[in-house]
């Protein structure tokens, strides 16, 4: 347990056995009244920002999410099946968690993942990955000129489709930035 005023952004807490990650906390005065917390939380199920005031020295349950690494199988229907890798138990994690991270995920892609109790509440991508181009926009298409050069989409294998510089073709294997989905050099 922690207090009201010593909640801060980042921390985790329980309200009615839901959790929730502080995104701001603010002491309010007000010139006739009791002075409160205000705090902005993240719902970790629905992903829903929330305001709630709390006393002033109000109890408050801080738990404290667990990480593990889970490797990527399998897409099982709308789910994704993933392997605990220090407990080589099999994990579903549903749709809503991976998000667009789904852009980037294949067979043996190891992740970083959040969990309280038996339950997922995020994945996190290696930062860099390395994919095969599976399909480039045809010559025929007119480049795009970002500022920074002239470069054409390219779909990678997982499906994603990020833009390359001109030279790179089907086949090539290029490191990519998971973070900004962007082309960092052709390996």
């Amino acid at each position: 347990m922690v207090l009201s005023n010593q909640l801060i952004p980042g921390m985790t807490i329980s309200i009615d056995d839901v959790l929730f990650r502080i995104e701001s906390s603010v002491k309010v005065t007000v010139p006739k009244g009791v002075p409160f917390i205000k705090v902005k939380l993240r719902n970790l199920e629905t992903n829903n920002l929330v305001e709630k005031n709390f006393k002033l020295n109000q109890q408050v349950k801080e738990v404290s999410l667990i990480e593990g690494s889970l490797e990527f199988l399998y897409l099982e229907g709308r789910d994704f099946l993933f392997l605990g890798i220090d407990t080589l138990d099999q994990i579903l994690v549903p749709q809503s968690i991976v998000d667009e991270k789904a852009n980037y995920l294949k067979e043996g892609v190891e992740v970083r993942a959040c969990f309280y109790g038996d339950k997922i509440f995020s994945i996190e991508l290696p930062q860099f990955l390395e994919l095969m181009v599976s399909k480039v926009e045809s010559n025929s298409s007119a480049p795009m000129d970002t500022g920074n050069g002239i470069t054409k989409v390219a779909t990678l294998e997982t499906g994603a489709r990020i833009e390359v510089p001109l030279f790179i073709e089907v086949g090539d294997i290029i490191k990519i930035d998971t973070r900004s989905d962007e082309y960092i050099q052709r390996m």
